[in-house]
């Protein structure tokens, strides 16, 4: 008998939601075959969002957790669900009424409270969720979304690059470079002067594939190594570097705290006004 579809999870907030997610996902975590759908909801501070925000858990068979922390929406969303007789996981209520108690005092009711008071830890976080989410090409539409955009062929370091740059609070995407592939045109319609081209050394790059078949067995020779293929994918990425206009940053023999200490310091003078307060 074919087990019913998993009622998904709505996660409702007053805030970003990153609180209830991430309790929500580390509850899901003990159940790893779970293949229940998480959607989010944040930014709910009106009635009108909240009507909104249930409507749509009804109309998909869902059940909701809110850390709502106005007391006002909280207690309206509590009742909408319960005249709906949708399951409702409150996750913060019942601690502000007690605390309300105990404490003899009112809550401030400021939805996003706690993230503002922490707001560069959680930039953080973001941008790195942001640059795992945008890794290898991945979600090209978000490209425009990017403080940095690095582009280059395979073995250049995007990845690491881009994760050492997340965790000091920048959002970045990378883009892989084929030979015999078109980059993508929203390359080409992101400032240019936030794309950053990584070139190397063929003598590094060549190093970097062989100990990368090495590692991995089932990675391929065939043109990776091959010195005149690899000469074609690096003129091939110098070209649509000069198409675009983006900046070229070797990486040869760099750790990548020098090229992103490059890259920013490029960033700082372009945008000075706009990133000055993370110098």
């Amino acid at each position: 008998m074919t087990k019913p579809r998993p009622r998904p999870i709505y996660i409702i907030s007053g805030g970003k939601g990153i609180t209830g997610n991430f309790l929500v996902q580390t509850v899901l975590a003990q159940f790893p075959k779970n293949r229940i759908p998480v959607k989010l909801i944040s930014d709910v501070i009106t009635v009108v969002a909240v009507n909104n925000a249930v409507a749509k858990a009804v109309a998909d068979g869902g059940i909701i957790v809110h850390t709502m922390i106005d007391k006002k929406l909280r207690e309206n969303l509590n009742r909408i669900c319960q005249e709906k007789n949708i399951m409702t996981i409150d996750m913060a209520g019942d601690l502000i009424n007690y605390l309300t108690q105990e404490l003899e005092e009112e809550p401030l009711n400021q939805p996003g409270l706690y993230r503002r008071l922490n707001l560069e830890y959680f930039d953080r976080l973001e941008s790195i969720d942001f640059a795992i989410s945008n890794d290898d090409g991945l979600n090209i539409h978000n490209l425009r979304g990017a403080d940095i955009v690095l582009a280059g062929v395979s073995r250049t370091g995007k990845t690491p690059l881009s994760v050492y740059l997340a965790m000091h609070g920048w959002k970045v995407s990378n883009v892989p470079l084929v030979l015999g592939m078109n980059p993508p045109e929203e390359l080409f319609k992101v400032d240019e002067k936030r794309v950053f081209g990584l070139t190397i050394s063929m003598k590094q790059l060549m190093a970097h594939r062989r100990k990368r078949i090495q590692d991995y067995e089932h990675v391929s020779e065939s043109d990776y190594v091959n010195p005149r293929a690899v000469r074609l994918e690096l003129d091939f990425a110098n070209a649509i570097f000069r198409r675009g206009g983006f900046s070229v940053i070797s990486v040869t023999h760099k750790p990548i705290e020098s090229v992103a200490n490059e890259i920013l310091e490029l960033i700082f003078n372009r945008f000075e006004k706009k990133y000055s307060k993370r110098k």
